[in-house]
Order: C-alpha cells, then sequence, then structure tokens
C-alpha cells in the first residue's frame, strides 16, 4: 500500500484533499481514502499503485502544498542524512565569508553555477576558498554568529527522529567550523564537512583534502547505514543542490528542499512550501509526538 502525505504552508482544507484525489484518478491511480495526521495542515491519500504516477500527478501541483508519495509500511525512517548550507540552515557560509572579504558576488554566483552541477563541485570550492586568504580565522565565529541561521523545522525534525530511535548525520561540502557548530545547535550525532587550512590565525586561501564532495557524501552515508545494519529504504536524505544528487538516490526517501533542478528531477518528492517539519508529518508523526528544541 502506498500513501501520498499532503503538508501545507499555511492550511490544507478538504477541497485541497479532493482536488488531490482528482489528480490521482486523472492520472490513472485509484485513491484508497484519506487520514488526517494533522487537522488543516496534514493528511494522508492510500492508493495500491502506480508510485511514480503519483508522484508525477501531485509534485508542485498545488499552490502552497507539497506531497510526498512513498510506501506506507517504510515511512518512519532510522538513519537522516542532511546537507547544511541552504538546507538545514537558510544560507551558504561560503558566500557570508567572502562577504567579509567584499568577494560575495563573485562568489555567489560561483556557487549557484556549483549547486546547479554546471561546474566541478572541487574546482569551484577551491576557487572560492582562494578568495578568503589572508582573513583572521576568528571571522568564521562572527560570520556564524551574525549570519547563520536555523532553518525552520530543522530542530524538531532531528529531535523528533533521535525520539524515535533515528540516527541523524549533517553531511556538509562546507566547512567543519561551521558544521560542527549547526550540529551542536539542531542536535545531529555526527558532522561531516571540509576543514578550512588556518597558519597563524589567518586562513590560507586553501581547503585540506579530501574534499568532501557527492562521493564522500555518499560514503558516509553508507558507512552509517551498514553501521546499523539497515536497508536503503530505511534511510532519509535531504539536500538542495547538485552534489546531494548521490545521496538523494541511494536513499529510500530523497528530499530535494527548494531544490535545484537537477535534483528535483532525481528526488522521490520536493518540499517547495512547507518547513522541514513537513518530514515528520511524512513519517506519520502527528505535532503532539514532536519534540521540540
Amino acid at each position: 500500500m502506498f500513501i501520498a502525505t499532503l503538508i501545507a504552508a499555511d492550511t490544507l482544507s478538504q477541497a485541497d484533499i479532493s482536488r488531490a484525489e482528482d489528480a490521482l484518478s486523472d492520472a490513472g491511480v485509484v485513491p484508497l481514502g484519506e487520514r488526517w495526521i494533522e487537522a488543516q495542515k496534514a493528511a494522508d491519500l492510500r492508493f495500491e499503485d502506480d508510485l511514480d504516477a503519483a508522484r508525477a500527478a501531485l509534485t508542485g501541483t498545488f499552490d502552497g502544498i507539497d506531497a510526498i508519495c512513498q510506501v506506507e509500511r517504510d515511512r518512519a525512517r532510522k538513519l537522516l542524512v542532511a546537507d547544511m548550507d541552504s538546507t538545514m540552515i537558510t544560507v551558504e557560509c561560503l558566500d557570508e565569508l567572502a562577504d567579509y572579504a567584499g568577494f560575495k558576488d563573485e562568489v555567489s554566483a560561483i556557487t549557484e553555477r556549483a549547486m546547479r552541477g554546471e561546474l566541478d563541485f572541487a574546482e569551484a570550492l577551491r576557487e572560492r576558498v582562494s578568495l578568503l586568504k589572508d582573513m583572521e580565522s576568528e571571522i568564521v565565529t562572527r560570520c556564524h554568529e551574525e549570519r547563520v541561521g536555523l532553518s525552520p523545522g530543522s530542530v524538531a525534525l532531528v529531535g523528533t527522529m533521535k525520539a524515535h530511535g533515528a540516527r541523524c548525520l549533517l553531511v556538509s561540502g562546507g566547512f567543519r567550523l561551521f558544521a560542527d557548530r549547526v550540529a551542536a545547535d539542531i542536535g545531529f550525532d555526527r558532522a561531516v564537512a571540509n576543514i578550512l587550512d588556518i597558519e597563524d590565525g589567518r586562513l590560507t586561501g586553501t581547503v585540506s583534502d579530501p574534499i568532501v564532495d557527492a562521493d564522500a557524501k555518499l560514503a558516509a552515508l553508507r558507512e552509517e547505514r551498514e553501521a546499523m545494519k539497515l536497508a536503503e529504504k530505511d534511510v532519509l536524505a535531504i539536500g538542495d543542490g547538485a552534489n546531494d544528487l548521490s545521496i538523494i538516490r541511494e536513499a529510500g526517501l530523497g528530499v530535494a528542499y527548494r531544490g535545484k533542478p537537477k535534483l528535483r528531477e532525481a528526488a522521490d518528492a520536493c518540499l517547495d512550501h512547507a518547513d522541514l517539519s513537513a518530514l515528520l508529518y511524512a513519517q506519520g508523526y502527528p505535532r503532539s509526538e514532536w519534540v521540540r528544541g
């Protein structure tokens, strides 16, 4: 049995549910009833087949409403693997660091192309980091305090999944100096990220090898999954850019959060409207079962 979970950024109405049922029917998918997870916020629509047709019919169909289609029995995941920049936090840390150095526009343009998959990630990272040469390393602490905000729903997502026995891994093509702080703030069990090189209290403009790219993110996912003796279906992965493609494809449920086009095409679901707490509704957890930070 399959389910399509409808999650509203604002309010979900009975009319919205009826429109979704009509969209499924028009796609040749027979809806088998509905169940509210949270009144006026999230509801499940059950159907027997066809999962791909249901996803095509519901993804991006309604303003202000996201739809996540999956196998019903697999919905509660045991491992969360999440990107950091523009996913678990609201900014791209490297872009914000570059702003202090006066290079934000240049660096942001490179970041956007890299996240769209138009540039080699490692080369783009080294090019951007080179512009930070000779900045005082303390600028990282200032940047974190002044610029880094947690994405809405991130603390509830991680806290609730951990309370239900899941492990949570933060994987970032950004930097450990940020990722370790973010992981602690949100409650992740582990963070994997790049190391900015520092000498005499200043950034050298280089990043240590090996680079945490898409392959490294995938390796971290597999390491955690195998250590926990889990199957692919037990993994929930979320990200926003092309360097998250590998973890999205490997997961039982791969989600694009405000995702770039290449990631959206590969993802099982897209979160375009609701915040990260939508992934709790997708796992069947009503608000009364959430752990709040």
